[in-house]
């Protein structure tokens, strides 16, 4: 991605999650955009501390993924590596090491310039540790589904 290249809105993401999920062949290309994708190919590792849910993943230089959007504010940690990262509103690259303050409701792409290994950090109150039940609290796949969450939360 180059610093040129912005993903003006919502559609914009969208259609290029779309885009790839019509291309998707299980192994260049992965998702279905119905499911958090779980992969070789982006590793990860999970982590539980006391109301507390660590989550590392892998991210080969040359690759990319185009995120879930997460219900809540949270901290993200680059360890190593160079991402390049678009949201609505901009692209900003991070270069290692470094962390990130992540809004909610915020859809994003991220783009491995180099190998990296970037860590969220999330609130787990329950201490829940099966990861199906926690993505389901942690991320919405649709901004349909965010709306929801955020409305029946309030």
């Amino acid at each position: 991605m180059k610093k040129e290249i912005t993903l003006s809105n919502r559609e914009e993401i969208q259609d290029l999650q779309n885009l790839l999920i019509s291309n998707a062949d299980g192994d260049n290309i992965e998702g279905d955009g119905n499911h958090i994708v779980h992969s070789d190919n982006f590793p990860l590792k999970h982590t539980f501390a006391d109301g507390i849910y660590i989550r590392q993943m892998d991210m080969k230089a040359g690759s990319a993924v185009v995120g879930a959007i997460h219900n809540h504010l949270h901290v993200w940690f680059l360890l190593t590596g160079r991402l390049n990262v678009a949201t609505e509103e901009s692209i900003e690259e991070f270069i290692s090491p470094c962390y990130v303050l992540a809004s909610p409701g915020s859809k994003r792409v991220i783009y491995a310039v180099e190998d990296s290994i970037f860590v969220n950090i999330h609130k787990n109150p329950k201490n829940i540790k099966d990861i199906e039940i926690l993505e389901k609290e942690i991320v919405s796949l649709t901004f349909e589904e965010y709306e929801k969450y955020i409305n029946k939360n309030k």
